[in-house]
């Protein structure tokens, strides 16, 4: 049996309303021994069998990946590699300009799109009760100000801050954390400033007059 809550989202629009969502209580991960026992028990194959082939299976993944090619599992889903430019590597320009040589260029992740079989198992074998206990709100745990001078510490040990560095901070949540954040590098007083854009924008300190001489 599952375990759900009720948990909040953040109010973006700022109306003073707050909507609530369903989300798992609690998600631990199963361990690939436990997945190879589980199908090992209702296939006939061993347990170490399978372990076998599911790691042999992720390196024949890994290398069809580093060839440019997605993976489509039937029932599982798809994994598609993505790119992503070295850090503090200069982007270069849509038309003209220097081109980046293949040496700044690194695998940035594999995105995952699950196959609606999947999906549609999930849900008929998901049996869910209501979790006795609450999340406790991120806003609760720090104020704002508490939150920013969070940041301030992280960028003196660190020449940049990341939303995910920020969320792990603070204890907010995706949006939450990319809204703030965005805010405290437009004021001209928080100490942070926006540097990149799109995907590779982050946080740093802001200079002082003294420092930028």
């Amino acid at each position: 049996m599952a375990r759900y809550i009720m948990d909040e989202m953040p109010d973006i629009q700022k109306t003073g309303k707050r909507i609530t969502y369903p989300k798992f209580a609690r998600i631990d991960n199963a361990s690939m021994k436990e997945l190879a026992k589980r199908v090992g028990d209702v296939s006939g194959f061993s347990a170490g069998d399978i372990e076998g082939v599911l790691l042999q299976t992720a390196i024949e993944m890994a290398r069809l990946m580093a060839e440019g090619r997605s993976v489509k599992i039937d029932g599982i889903g798809t994994f598609t590699p993505s790119l992503t430019l070295g850090r503090d590597k200069e982007r270069e320009e849509a038309e003209g300009g220097k081109h980046r040589n293949a040496q700044s260029i690194f695998i940035k992740g594999v995105n995952f799109r699950v196959d609606r079989t999947m999906v549609r198992n999930i849900s008929e074998r998901c049996r869910l009760e209501r979790a006795p206990w609450k999340r406790k709100r991120s806003s609760e745990k720090f104020t704002p100000e508490q939150r920013l001078a969070l940041a301030i510490k992280y960028l003196d040990e660190h020449p940049f801050l990341t939303v995910l560095n920020y969320r792990r901070l603070t204890g907010l949540l995706q949006t939450a954390a990319t809204n703030e954040l965005r805010q405290w590098g437009h004021e001209p007083d928080s100490g942070i400033e926006i540097t990149g854009r799109g995907a590779h924008r982050v946080y740093i300190k802001k200079k002082t007059v003294e420092e930028g001489q």
